[in-house]
């Protein structure tokens, strides 16, 4: 999340963690508790749905692992885009003022799985190439987006092996199904700490506008139509496919 990385200097360490310990305004608060609650209890259901699959599988009912293990995926789903979207905004919006706050790039040793490391990798180099504030701020929302979109379409493959018995190696694909979930929720917290940075560095004028564009959820069509095209264009998609 802020972790204050030896590259990184004091100062900009000290701006993150200000940002985030900080309090907001009173109407800037109420807005960050409401999406933030809303996320939370999205990554909530998929923990419980996942978790529930994880103890049917281990007392032997994998029917009923599999069948609850699907509705984890639709879960994860809803929640990727509603975190996405929320990003995009937040993107969007920063295009647009003057002031944008400082970040730090995504740590690699926060993740376990191998999509989400490469991500962040990726950001410490482009946070080292890119020294405006705000090329940093807006890539690291764009690197943020694309990891959860990675994690949501090798969720969804996974879970469509196991579900239909299809997975050559269960063990493995149940080990893939919890290391996505846990860098699913690096991915939440970063978001939390982007959203709240962001928030104090947003114009008081523009709170209400904003705060109309975080509170649109996300239709069934929508959920479906991301899940598709996530997993449609994911790597491990064309290469599975290639084999089959």
């Amino acid at each position: 999340m802020f972790s204050e990385r030896k590259k990184t200097s004091h100062s900009t360490k000290a701006t993150v963690s200000e940002d985030w310990i900080a309090a907001l305004p009173r109407e800037k608060m109420q807005l960050f508790h409401t999406v933030v609650r809303g996320w939370e209890s999205s990554y909530a259901m998929v923990s419980i749905s996942l978790s529930e699959s994880v103890s049917l599988r281990s007392r032997g009912e994998l029917v009923g692992a599999r069948q609850q293990v699907v509705v984890c995926d639709e879960l994860l789903a809803r929640s990727a885009v509603v975190l996405i979207e929320g990003c995009q905004a937040i993107s969007h919006r920063g295009r647009r003022i003057s002031n944008v706050p400082q970040v730090l790039p995504l740590n690699t040793e926060f993740f376990k799985g191998q999509t989400a490391q490469s991500a962040a990798s990726w950001n410490e180099f482009l946070h080292r190439v890119l020294f405006a504030d705000r090329s940093r701020f807006l890539q690291k929302l764009k690197i943020l987006s694309e990891t959860l979109e990675n994690i949501a379409g090798v969720f969804h493959l996974e879970t469509a092996d196991l579900a239909s018995g299809r997975a050559v190696n269960p063990n493995e694909s149940w080990k893939t199904l919890e290391s996505h979930h846990y860098d699913f929720n690096t991915c939440l917290r970063e978001a939390e700490v982007l959203l709240k940075s962001f928030l104090r560095a947003l114009p008081a004028d523009q709170v209400a506008d904003f705060a109309a564009e975080m509170d649109v959820a996300p239709s069934a069509d929508k959920v479906k139509k991301f899940r598709t095209a996530g997993t449609l264009a994911h790597p491990e998609y064309r290469h599975r496919s290639a084999i089959a």
